[in-house]
């Protein structure tokens, strides 16, 4: 018809997605998933590994994006999500089923407290992905958080824990992890280092005895680990300022 651009009634070009980073991501999802699915049924421990398996499948997809170059913005906006469901949503669930829904309000507003501390960690971090430090997470990373709520409900169930005696303890360390998102910590993120540049013959021997550690008791020393990484913030906090407070006590020259 006369008037009309010429482009009228063409079809919009279809833009495609990357595949192989995807997949990890829904491998996380899935994972997550996958851990509510299992709390409702009662399978505990099965949950709690769900989200170990997804705290690992998330790391590989940003991981296999870069080095392949297949990074997308929806590839962001998709992993986001994903996190909300597999290290917001599920932890809170799996902690509030397991253990917190005998406690009434107190067990569902803690887990919702670490439910909305994911929600806004993963929100924060989308706004300021390009003006931060990339060797530091600004408050505890959603996955760690998830991880450590997901240890805790390993370990009590692998030592026959009755949930009524940890009740409590759960309450607070969902509470913990939830506002420790939330905060201003530093946490070394990993970011920096290069998979692609040769590291001492020592690196490898570490790698196979944390492997080997890991095999002796998972959920033992997976709790530990997410637990020291959880207070490292802290003790980095307590000793910048202790630092600052030392220097400015120095005397300062004419």
């Amino acid at each position: 018809m006369p008037g009309l651009p010429e482009s009228h009634g063409t079809k919009p070009p279809r833009r495609g997605i990357y595949l192989l980073p995807n997949l990890f991501t829904t491998g996380a999802l899935f994972a997550g998933f996958f851990a509510i699915v299992q709390a409702m049924n009662g399978r505990f421990e099965a949950a709690a590994v769900g989200i170990f398996v997804a705290m690992v499948l998330d790391g590989l997809d940003g991981r296999v994006a870069r080095m392949t170059r297949t990074q997308s913005a929806f590839g962001a906006e998709y992993d986001s999500l994903s996190d909300m469901v597999s290290f917001g949503v599920a932890p809170a669930l799996v902690m509030y089923s397991y253990t917190l829904k005998g406690m009434g309000k107190l067990g569902w507003l803690a887990a919702f407290v670490f439910c909305v501390g994911a929600a806004l960690r993963l929100a924060r971090f989308n706004t300021q992905i390009d003006i931060v430090d990339k060797r530091w997470f600004q408050g505890l990373p959603s996955p760690a958080a998830a991880a450590l709520v997901a240890g805790f409900v390993w370990i009590t169930v692998d030592n026959g824990v009755p949930r009524g005696d940890v009740s409590w303890l759960a309450w607070g360390l969902t509470i913990f992890a939830g506002v420790t998102m939330v905060t201003n910590l530093r946490y070394y993120s990993g970011k920096d280092i290069n998979l692609r540049k040769s590291v001492p013959f020592v690196f490898v021997f570490l790698i196979a005895l944390f492997f080997t550690l890991i095999s002796v008791d998972p959920p033992v020393v997976l709790f530990m680990i997410f637990l020291a990484y959880a207070l490292s913030g802290y003790v980095l906090s307590i000793v910048g300022f202790y630092r600052d407070h030392k220097a400015g006590d120095l005397p300062k020259a004419d």
